[in-house]
């Protein structure tokens, strides 16, 4: 597995990143077969530390989990526990759709774009107001099932997922309901 381990404006130590390698992948290990890769930032919010990381199992998933403590090792413990639970909760989820992709997730490229409004109106009169586009970015859509997308959204602390549907190849969007449900958008449904 790879390990990407840094820090935002705090030097990380190599005892630091030997023990994350360590812990992180006997936690990594116990719950999935071929984790592909791992990133860890810590970083410093006023007096504590915040340790954040994401894994990327080969089956397409990924789960993150966030720490926080007013020391470094603790904040990385406390992040260890949430992985652990949560890949610990999914277990059977994961292996049964690894069992059943016998090779990785297909990704597609599209485009991710940040719009915000013009700040001043050129002419009141116009009829097309249009906004400016700032940020412009590539982003991978995953190729999978419903069942795997809402286990990506469970398993990640994402508002929403866009994926190509195995089933129709089609996009659709699973979400976080304000009510706590999973709502699911499949334009070809909307006849």
């Amino acid at each position: 597995m790879r390990y990407q381990i840094s820090g935002k404006h705090i030097d990380i130590g190599e005892a630091l990143q030997t023990h994350v390698k360590a812990e992180l992948g006997e936690v990594v290990e116990k719950y999935a077969q071929r984790p592909t890769d791992a990133i860890v930032i810590f970083s410093k919010a006023a007096h504590e530390y915040v340790c954040e990381s994401v894994v990327h199992l080969s089956t397409g998933l990924s789960a993150s989990a966030k720490g926080h403590s007013t020391e470094i090792y603790a904040a990385f413990e406390s992040c260890r526990e949430k992985m652990d639970k949560q890949l610990r909760r999914y277990k059977r989820r994961i292996r049964n759709h690894h069992s059943n992709r016998p090779q990785p997730v297909e990704f597609g490229a599209g485009a991710s774009y940040i719009i915000a409004p013009s700040e001043e109106p050129e002419d009141d009169d116009s009829a097309s107001i249009e906004p400016i586009i700032i940020a412009e970015m590539e982003t991978k859509i995953p190729s999978i099932t419903v069942g795997e997308a809402v286990m990506q959204l469970e398993l990640s602390s994402q508002k929403f997922l866009v994926f190509r549907n195995e089933g129709h190849t089609g996009v659709n969007v699973v979400y976080r309901r304000d009510d706590g449900n999973i709502g699911w958008i499949d334009p070809r449904n909307a006849k």
